[in-house]
């Protein structure tokens, strides 16, 4: 069975519809946690990677 392409208007109206459905079900309160979480999330990972590079280069000398 051969795929068949999917067209710009019914991607379009397809994530549109999806985005409508979702959005009168969001709460101000889960955005601000997801806001939150990937802040959180991303200090993490830039203090994880710098205090790798420092280890590395501890380890090299």
């Amino acid at each position: 069975m051969a795929g068949h392409p999917i067209e710009g208007d019914t991607a379009a109206g397809t994530i549109g519809g999806t985005l409508l459905a979702i959005i009168p079900h969001l709460d101000t309160s889960d955005i601000t946690r997801t806001l939150v979480l990937g802040a959180v999330g991303a200090v993490a990972s830039f203090v994880v990677s710098q205090l790798c590079k420092w280890i590395w280069k501890k380890i090299k000398k």
